[in-house]
């Protein structure tokens, strides 16, 4: 499996981590969150990665009450809730603008 970049065309951290990985000559793949999603299997392996579901959202108050199961799937259904770029490579990951962890992520 290669690199993956999961974002949105809007949004400018996501831009920048394209940016990044074409001037290093690194091959990614782009999945648009809005027209494509994320699957469940991804999302549990990027939340298992970075340290918890509550690091993956934008905000965490809505998602509180709910199981992890359920904010799984709300997420699955709603993946407007994510921060993004999703950068991930295998079983590891990074949400959000962090170059050192891309840096990591390329090697």
């Amino acid at each position: 499996m290669g690199l993956q970049i999961f974002g949105r065309s809007k949004c400018f951290d996501t831009k920048k981590a394209e940016r990044f990985f074409k001037e290093r000559r690194i091959k990614y793949q782009y999945i648009d969150l809005d027209r494509f999603g994320i699957s469940r299997g991804e999302l549990t392996s990027v939340i298992s990665a970075v340290g918890g579901w509550e690091n993956v959202v934008k905000d965490t108050s809505e998602l509180q009450c709910f199981s992890r199961d359920a904010i799984v799937t709300t997420l699955c259904d709603q993946p407007e809730l994510l921060k993004t770029p999703i950068v991930r490579n295998g079983k590891r990951a990074s949400v959000g603008f962090d170059a050192e962890k891309w840096k990591e992520l390329a090697e």
